[in-house]
């Protein structure tokens, strides 16, 4: 297998505390390290930047100093994973405020023979979705048709030319107990050797 340039996006808005998507992104990391790809690794709680507040501040205000490091591992990396905790059926606010200053015009994508959304600019790159939540994944796709995560994956990963765009859904976290957390920690360990 070739190796990858993998960037690790860990979206949990929690600075402090370590979660379960931090040790599901722990052995993400440890099986693509161990198969030899290149890992680089963003913590989204840790980063200083503002939400944007206005069409002006998205169209014409400066990337914040801690994300221009950031949007250059994006351009450096030819595999995305995103992990994050399900926050009343999407993501967190501090995470969706993160995509919102990184996958900005002119960067993200650029106008084109008058088309606004003509060149998407980071084709070439494939994604991979990891999110936690308490009801089972069943009632999450089957009820809610998993709208927060697909509107993650049609509105901004897939807008800006990612893909293919893969997801592991990992429902009732509060009932996995150690050998539930365990297998899905094998699971993605697996996912990182395999740079999906």
């Amino acid at each position: 297998m070739t190796a990858r340039r993998i960037l690790i996006i860990q979206g949990h808005p929690d600075p402090d505390a370590r979660h379960l998507c931090h040790a599901l992104e722990d052995a993400y990391a440890a099986g693509a390290i161990d198969a030899g790809h290149a890992v680089r690794r963003v913590n989204v709680a840790k980063l200083d930047f503002p939400i944007l507040r206005s069409q002006a501040e998205w169209d014409h205000g400066p990337v914040p100093p801690a994300l221009v490091g950031v949007q250059a591992d994006i351009l450096w990396a030819q595999n995305l994973v995103l992990f994050f905790p399900l926050w009343l059926g999407g993501l967190p606010a501090h995470f969706k405020g993160f995509l919102e200053q990184v996958a900005r015009p002119g960067f993200a994508f650029t106008e084109k023979d008058g088309n606004p959304f003509g060149r998407k600019g980071l084709t070439g790159r494939s994604a991979r979705v990891v999110v936690t939540l308490g009801m089972p994944t069943i009632v999450y796709r089957w009820y809610f048709r998993a709208s927060g995560v697909r509107s993650l994956e049609r509105n901004i990963l897939s807008f800006v030319g990612i893909d293919p765009v893969r997801e592991t859904l990992i429902g009732g976290v509060d009932r996995l107990g150690a050998d539930g957390v365990a297998e899905w920690k094998a699971q993605l360990d697996r996912l990182g050797a395999a740079a999906e």
